[in-house]
């Protein structure tokens, strides 16, 4: 059966009545998604690292701003008019162009505020594509392009941070905020624009054309190293994003556009560190240098291939012969309940409809459409063979490659060696003297199934590091964007992580409004609150799309920054790991998903007329209740489904190996949450829960595990096999046993402090293994300055240190 939705067996009604509960289960989901049957159909959504640029573009503006687009082209207009007359912007050559953007940019200049303010609004009509002009959104974007290349092609950006600067350190705008009883739109309209102008920049170079010019694409990449690079005030743009987010969670700037700062905050990351393609290419890189063999399988692809439900697994002209083997494994079926009850020591047990708890407790029948392949290829007898005409033809493989770490390898041959020989040999894995042949297979495949990963090399030289601190010599670190900027956070990486899961946390639709809370809302909320029933349904609609921006963003924000300095060092990644969980982060994410999440998954928050760039070039409709309910058409909403796999994979992130955080998943009660979340029909969304709860198995009881079998074979079909995993069975393992969750979290705190310290803490150095000079010739020869004081007694300490003090020549000279 292929694991990633093949095909399967088509029942008729008949034979399903006949079908045994606690196996025929399998089947019975299996009919009723593969003939299209089901409740929920599947999410045709693809992951990436963006959604559409248009998408991306409209999400920057809430609707509240909808009235400075025109205000914007009004502040262009009268400049315009001033220095060109009677022609319009695309009617000009490129030195015309050129020129304008240059006078526009010495106007950045000015002292007087509003002047500024109206010369960086006209610059923001320019990056908005002169729209004023333009028919259609796709004449928008190709001169929102354009302009954008040409502002940076003149140094607008290094312009913008300056003044982005000067408004941040703008004592009299935060102490202002801070007294005022609400905050509303007008508190950051300078720093709104300046946001915009930077935001559009970043989105626009990032953007790869195959029509792209040479010129244009070495300017993309001279500005993603600068923006990764400490030019502006000695720190990358990242580090001073981290700075706003803190200053605003802290309450010293409750006026700060927080969606805007996240939203810059996470294109500025994604365009300089790389998003998840590239990711994949630096892993297969970094493999190659460290003579790792290659990676087994591309996961972007596999996931990709993944299916939630099964289609039909054949032509209809199938269908009897696939009825006929239906009778056939009906008598194996029933011989496996038969052998459970007796396993399960209660021969008598009837058929209790309370016990299959999969059904009562999140109706998933959405989820196993496929039979258990461990049930059918060893637990049935060998069907009789029959013309290939007879035989339906199952996909054959799981989706990925097994793997196997170095420990388990050792503690599986550790475990063989006391059981047979009563003896054990440390680390060692190659002797297999006295040992059974079955072992010596057994130690073959998980040799043949080895994986080494990047993260125990970087452990394993680190460790040298600090063993050898004198012979091992000087490490050479690349200084990557990566490097830089995990050197630019290190210091304040804590109170980093705190800001953004309290911004997370407000932001999550679970959460309750209170007075203690962060205001996330300073750059939705219009000066005038609505007096019309349709004002209020519209700026609801504006705060719920607001927070759920704010969740796509953040959420995106700390995959990145995890994937990146895992690969770039473990314990880079460990430190910012480390400090979520510290900081809360696994209830947050739980305390999000604890929600009705298809109702999250198919939220209607947006008004597509009021979307940039749609708003700017066609007349508005006149807006009514019935079109603000409506929505958009599509079956779910991206930025929503693309939040909550973010949320999965850094749960999972945080957790993967960590037996102390996987009894969290267990103490705060996930399963039920994660289970629920399993309605989601889409495969990548669904792999990530099921790697969740495949985690906490063992720990949840035998009762969970025996009344959730479909949760249990969705596991088995989707997720990686370790080999010698005991995850379904719970039988007791060293990870089982009772665990010292403080010691585990502590040892790994003391190695990420050795590791930041001998790394970036030059302060600190040990002064014994500092180099010392032990020439006599140069030690005598270097020129010491004495002070005057000692000069001036130079005679008196001769004879009191020197000639008044015997010496003893022979126990000198011994």
């Amino acid at each position: 059966m292929d694991a990633g939705g093949g095909g399967g067996l088509i029942i008729n009604n008949k034979q399903k009545a006949m079908l045994p509960n606690k196996r025929g289960e399998f089947i019975r989901n299996q009919r009723k998604d593969s003939e299209g049957f089901s409740e929920s159909p599947d999410l045709e959504f693809e992951y990436a690292d963006t959604d559409k640029w248009a998408a991306e573009l409209s999400e920057l503006y809430s609707y509240t701003e909808g009235p400075e687009f025109l205000l914007n082209r009004k502040c262009f207009a009268e400049d315009f008019r001033t220095h060109v007359t009677d022609k319009k912007w695309t009617e000009l050559d490129a030195a015309q162009h050129r020129a304008h953007a240059m006078r526009l940019l010495d106007g950045l200049e000015v002292t007087a505020r509003e002047k500024r303010l109206k010369v960086a609004r006209a610059i923001l009509y320019m990056a908005q594509g002169t729209f004023e002009e333009c028919g259609s959104e796709a004449e928008v974007q190709h001169w929102m392009r354009y302009n954008i290349f040409l502002l940076l092609e003149v140094g607008t950006f290094s312009a913008l941070v300056e003044l982005l600067n000067m408004e941040i350190d703008n004592s009299a705008a935060c102490s202002s905020a801070v007294r005022k009883p609400a905050i509303s739109l007008a508190d950051s309209t300078d720093l709104r624009v300046l946001l915009n102008i930077m935001y559009l920049m970043v989105e626009a170079i990032q953007q790869d054309d195959p029509a792209d010019t040479v010129e244009w694409r070495a300017a993309r990449e001279t500005f993603k190293t600068e923006l990764g690079s400490p030019l502006y005030n000695n720190e990358p743009i990242s580090v001073m994003l981290f700075g706003m987010v803190t200053k605003f969670c802290s309450g010293h700037a409750p006026h700060f556009p927080m969606k805007k700062v996240l939203l810059l905050l996470w294109k500025t990351i994604l365009f300089t560190l790389g998003g998840f393609e590239q990711l994949q290419n630096i892993k297969v890189q970094k493999r190659e240098e460290l003579g790792l063999p290659p990676l087994p399988e591309d996961s972007i692809r596999v996931i990709r291939s993944m299916r939630a439900a099964s289609p039909p697994a054949s032509a209809s002209d199938l269908i009897e012969q696939q009825q006929k083997r239906a009778r056939r494994e009906h008598k194996a079926l029933i011989k496996q309940d038969n052998l459970d009850a007796f396993n399960e020591k209660d021969p008598y047990k009837t058929d209790d409809p309370r016990e299959d708890e999969d059904d009562n407790d999140d109706n998933d029948n959405s989820l196993e459409p496929e039979t258990f392949p461990l049930e059918r290829d060893e637990v049935m007898p060998p069907p009789i063979p029959h013309p290939p005409s007879e035989r339906v033809s199952f996909p054959k493989g799981l989706p990925w490659a097994p793997k196997v770490r170095e420990k388990d390898i050792e503690n599986f041959l550790e475990s063989s060696r006391s059981k047979f020989i009563g003896y054990t040999l440390g680390n060692d894995t190659d002797t297999v003297v006295g040992l059974p042949r079955p072992i010596h297979e057994s130690i073959k495949t998980l040799k043949q199934h080895k994986y080494v990963s990047i993260a125990e090399i970087q452990i394993a030289r680190e460790e040298e590091f600090q063993k050898t601190p004198l012979s091992g010599g000087e490490e050479e670190v690349e200084m990557s964007s990566t490097e830089l900027l995990y050197q630019g956070i290190l210091p304040s990486l804590p109170q980093y992580m705190i800001a953004l899961l309290k911004i997370l946390l407000a932001a999550a639709p679970t959460s309750k409004a209170k007075t203690d809370s962060i205001n996330i809302l300073a750059d939705v909320l219009p000066e005038e609150m609505p007096t019309t029933v349709l004002q209020s349904m519209k700026l609801g609609v504006d705060v719920n799309r607001h927070k759920e921006i704010i969740v796509k963003a953040i959420s995106a924000i700390l995959l990145l920054l995890l994937k990146h300095f895992k690969l770039n060092h473990i314990y880079q990644f460990e430190y910012m790991a480390q400090h979520l969980v510290f900081a809360n982060c696994i209830p947050l994410i739980l305390k999000f998903f604890n929600q009705n999440i298809m109702s999250y998954i198919t939220a209607k928050n947006s008004i597509s007329v009021l979307d940039f760039p749609y708003c700017v070039v066609h007349e508005l409709p006149e807006l009514t209740a019935e079109s603000l309910e409506a929505g958009d058409n599509n079956q779910f909403c991206w930025r929503n489904l693309f939040s909550c796999i973010n949320l999965l994979r850094i749960l999972n992130k945080l957790t993967k190996w960590k037996h102390s955080r996987t009894m969290m998943l267990v103490v705060f009660k996930s399963a039920p949450i994660l289970k629920r979340a399993l309605k989601v029909k889409q495969a990548m969304m669904q792999l990530y829960v099921l790697k969740l709860l495949k985690v906490q198995t063992k720990y949840l009881g035998r009762q969970w595990r025996k009344s959730n079998m479909k949760t249990m074979s969705a596991i088995y079909q989707k997720v990686r096999h370790r080999l010698n995993d005991d995850w379904a069975y719970g039988n007791a393992d060293l990870d089982a046993r009772p665990w010292d969750f403080q010691a585990e979290e502590c040892a790994l705190r003391a190695n990420i402090e050795r590791f930041n310290s001998r790394r970036y803490d030059k302060s600190q150095g040990n002064p014994d293994f500092l180099p010392v000079d032990n020439c006599l010739q140069s030690v005598l020869g270097q020129r010491v300055e004495l002070p005057e004081d000692f000069q001036m007694n130079y005679d008196l300490w001769l004879e009191r240190e020197v000639f008044s003090k015997p010496i003893s020549w022979e126990e000198l000279l011994q």
